[in-house]
């Protein structure tokens, strides 16, 4: 590398000690120093939770856009997300997050209707495309609500049309997605999906995610059986097999009224976001793309932000360096699928709630030493 002209940072959070935004102002801070000419494209990621709207704010420049919609119980809440050209981005957590119902836990009454209407001022206001994140939600309504709200409609036994919640899902007898068809017409939603679980059965929505968000053993019964029912409406009414579907039972089987109702695709989290910021074209020019994650080890490393970015820089034959909070065993697998070097923040090896130091200091430090080497390299 005979000067460095553009280098890429793309790294996920260091969870509880460092943000991926802060991340991203180390590395415009430090970069420079070592090579002035340098140019830093900070892409900073999230996984779909909280904070991925912020995090697309900065990497695309986005538009933030604030909306008065149904909170978890169908009171009315401030959510935002955000807007680039005819682009959306919008989390689920902002109007159906667990951290809005502590205190009044129950899956079986929360809904995700507020997440139906974020995506119907994008489109309304224009946009086509809708990246979506699934993380932290307090409901178990199979994304019935969201479905509603762009014109899903549910009707009981008697013929009477409801907003179905997971408490009621087994009163569905019928379902028609005729006006959301129409609604979303040339709009592509995607969706952030990291976890493979069914959407009912022992590994589904219910029985796995439904105690974090208050379900007792009864409750949990109660909730798979409203699910397993959801799938028959949907196998009887659209003629869609989604309940074995890897994601299905994402968000308390969101991912599944995501494709059944929207038309929308799963994807990987990272995969999805490295699409919408439009990795390939910055990738093209790039000399080095430095990523990271708290720890990495041989469970972690064919896991999400690291792997996903070295399959795109591998066949570029782009050098990707990976700085992580801790190295485990089996890290080196890391190297099999493109990662060029990985190097721990982690001086004295103790916990991080025992550093002497900021987690930011300690990565500073690391980026800081990786570049003098670079430097050096680079003078020969």
């Amino acid at each position: 590398m005979s000067a460095m002209k553009k280098c890429i940072v793309i790294s996920d959070s260091f969870k509880g000690t460092l943000s991926s935004l802060e991340i991203c102002g180390i590395a415009r801070q430090s970069i420079p120093k070592f090579f002035p000419d340098c140019k830093v494209v900070d892409l900073p990621v999230a996984d779909g939770g909280e904070g991925t709207v912020e995090c697309f704010i900065q990497a695309l420049q986005a538009q933030p856009v604030t909306v008065e919609a149904a909170g978890p119980y169908g009171e009315p809440v401030q959510a935002i997300y955000c807007r680039s050209g005819k682009r959306a981005v919008i989390e689920m957590a902002s109007t159906a997050g667990l951290p809005m119902v502590e205190g009044r836990l129950n899956p079986e009454k929360t809904t995700t209707y507020g997440v139906g209407q974020l995506i119907a001022h994008a489109v309304k206001y224009g946009c086509t495309e809708v990246l979506l994140g699934l993380g932290g939600s307090c409901t178990n309504d199979g994304g019935c609500g969201c479905a509603a709200a762009l014109g899903t409609r549910f009707f009981r036994e008697n013929g009477e049309e409801f907003v179905p919640t997971g408490g009621d899902l087994s009163q569905i007898a019928h379902v028609s997605t005729a006006e959301t068809k129409e609604r979303l017409a040339g709009v592509k939603i995607t969706v952030m999906c990291d976890v493979d679980n069914p959407l009912h059965g022992p590994r589904g929505a219910a029985p796995v995610f439904g105690p974090q968000k208050g379900a007792d053993g009864a409750m949990v019964e109660r909730l798979d059986a409203g699910l397993r029912h959801l799938d028959g409406v949907i196998r009887q009414d659209l003629g869609l097999e989604i309940g074995t579907l890897p994601g299905a039972g994402a968000a308390g089987g969101m991912g599944a009224g995501s494709v059944a109702f929207l038309g929308a695709e799963l994807k990987p989290g990272i995969e999805a976001v490295l699409d919408m910021m439009d990795f390939a074209r910055h990738l093209k020019t790039a000399d080095l793309v430095i990523t990271g994650e708290g720890r990495i080890d041989g469970q972690s490393v064919h896991g999400k932000v690291i792997s996903g970015i070295a399959r795109r820089t591998r066949p570029k034959n782009v050098p990707l360096i990976a700085i992580v909070g801790g190295i485990g065993p089996g890290a080196e697998e890391a190297y099999e699928l493109g990662v060029t070097a990985i190097f721990g923040t982690d001086r004295p090896a103790t916990d991080s709630r025992q550093y002497p130091e900021p987690a930011s200091v300690y990565y500073q430090h690391t980026l800081e030493d990786i570049l003098r080497l670079i430097q050096a390299v680079s003078r020969r």
